[in-house]
């Protein structure tokens, strides 16, 4: 995700309210996620849910930690393609009776390799992370330099790891409908940000959204 960095000096702003309610609906999200996969965890021995839990995880601690922004979308649409894009994969369910179509261990690697892009891309934005699109910073370095939106590809990895963990009608339908609304949702983001000189300069050098030589 890249996005433009401007400061507000305002104490407050409709930006600033939107910026915390977002914060407040993402941890929300994540806290009946993190206990729906404990069972799982405990109950069930699938271990590997406490991966997809640490995914979750480092979206909720870089929201808090996050720059706030003044710059932000005030679109419901671009608002609700974001919310069910993030909220989405958090209804996914452990299967406990379905059989991995995968080996385990083939899994666990999808699993690492996705979150092991997340981390790196979430390092290189820092505290320019964020859910709505706005404006908190141009990123071209680390993952930036291969694809414009590499914590999404991150997420996508993490989500097929999962489903073929994972098999069932519920996480196919739920995996594939918000990758259908990420892809939407990269769009919109690239909309707003398209309007800065130094995106447009970015889009140029890195050209492929989500997938070298694909998307």
């Amino acid at each position: 995700m890249a996005s433009i960095a401007v400061e507000s000096r305002r104490p407050w702003s409709p930006a600033r309210g939107l910026d915390l309610l977002e914060r407040g609906a993402v941890l929300v999200l994540f806290a009946s996620f993190a206990a729906r996969n404990y069972h799982a965890v405990v109950d069930q021995g699938q271990w590997f849910n406490t991966i997809m839990v640490a995914s979750e995880a480092l979206v909720a601690l870089f929201m808090l930690i996050r720059r706030p922004s003044a710059e932000v979308t005030h679109s419901g649409a671009d608002w609700a393609l974001a919310f069910a894009a993030t909220a989405g994969p958090l209804l996914a369910r452990a299967s406990s009776s379905g059989h991995p179509l995968i080996p385990l261990g083939s899994g666990v690697v999808l699993l690492l390799c996705g979150l092991a892009c997340q981390v790196w891309a979430k390092l290189t934005l820092r505290r320019s992370f964020g859910i709505i699109p706005a404006n908190r910073g141009v990123k071209a370095s680390g993952p930036y330099r291969f694809v414009r939106h590499p914590m999404y590809l991150g997420y996508v990895t993490v989500h097929v790891g999962f489903l073929l963990l994972s098999p069932n009608l519920w996480n196919l339908v739920v995996y594939g409908l918000s990758f259908a609304i990420q892809i939407v949702r990269i769009r919109a983001e690239e909309r707003l940000l398209g309007q800065d000189p130094t995106y447009a300069a970015f889009k140029d050098r890195t050209r492929y959204r989500l997938l070298p030589g694909v998307f």
